[in-house]
């Protein structure tokens, strides 16, 4: 059976990284799967495209025994490749055995808290998301919306993503205070509840962390965290071996819970 995100228990301790070179790569992922970690997550905005082949993802993907993710925003550091160019380099990590693709909420269409309305737009969308699928790989639909949400918001915006024939659903959002800090973990369980697809529900801001340390518990499907830290891609992200310890020391999980 190929490795997956989605036929292992929830959840899934994903190592999240960049790199240059896969050579790079395969030394992180051999590091976070020693750590413990059960999935791989990869940004390739700086991963040098002569590397960016089926070849090149394909002597990542074979390293470790572990599933990976394969994402591609709007941050390229080395040009300014259009959505269709960057979903052709994520189509080649899908054909070298890539687990899971991340497709933005927003692709083929930029808008407001990376979510588009527009019907050509996201018939695109599923349209690759069907090729995504042709190829063996699962998809996840992201939205970063850069801004604090409420209850009812989220699950609007998980629901109308997850209308879009994918297999998991993303929302990050910003928790700056007290109140949004109460209000994401409201979020969290309110989306475990209604949500028939698995989540990703992740917060960036002042009162993040507790979310990033707690919200797998919560009903979090797959939940990120770095293997070492790496100043060139910042350090907002927990490592790996502290989310293990949270994890394995809490001794709760909401999945665990006998149904009311």
């Amino acid at each position: 059976m190929k490795l997956s995100f989605l036929n292992q228990p929830q959840p899934v301790l994903t190592a999240i990284m960049a790199g240059q070179t896969p050579e790079e790569l395969v030394a992180e992922s051999r590091n976070a799967e020693a750590d413990g970690a059960r999935g791989i997550a990869i940004d390739l905005q700086d991963f040098k495209p002569e590397f960016r082949n089926v070849e090149g993802f394909k002597r990542i993907v074979d390293a470790v025994n572990l599933p990976f993710m394969f994402y591609f925003y709007r941050n390229d550091r080395w040009g300014k490749p259009t959505d269709e160019e960057r979903q052709e380099v994520l189509l080649a990590a899908a054909e070298a055995g890539a687990s899971m693709i991340d497709v933005m909420g927003d692709l083929y269409d930029p808008s407001p808290r990376e979510i588009t309305r527009d019907p050509k737009a996201i018939d695109r969308q599923r349209k690759l998301i069907d090729t995504i699928h042709g190829k063996g790989a699962d998809v996840v639909i992201s939205s970063h919306v850069g801004c604090a949400m409420n209850t009812e918001e989220v699950l609007e915006h998980m629901q109308t993503l997850g209308q879009r024939g994918g297999d998991v659903v993303k929302i990050v959002t910003t928790t700056n205070t007290e109140d949004e800090l109460a209000e994401a973990f409201r979020t969290t369980l309110h989306l475990h509840r209604e949500l028939k697809t698995p989540f990703i529900h992740l917060c960036t801001g002042a009162y993040s962390r507790p979310h990033r340390f707690l919200g797998p518990a919560l009903g979090v499907s797959i939940f990120f965290a770095v293997a070492r830290f790496e100043p060139r891609y910042g350090l907002p992200q927990p490592r790996v071996s502290n989310m293990k310890a949270v994890l394995d020391n809490l001794r709760w999980n909401i999945r665990e819970l006998p149904e009311t």
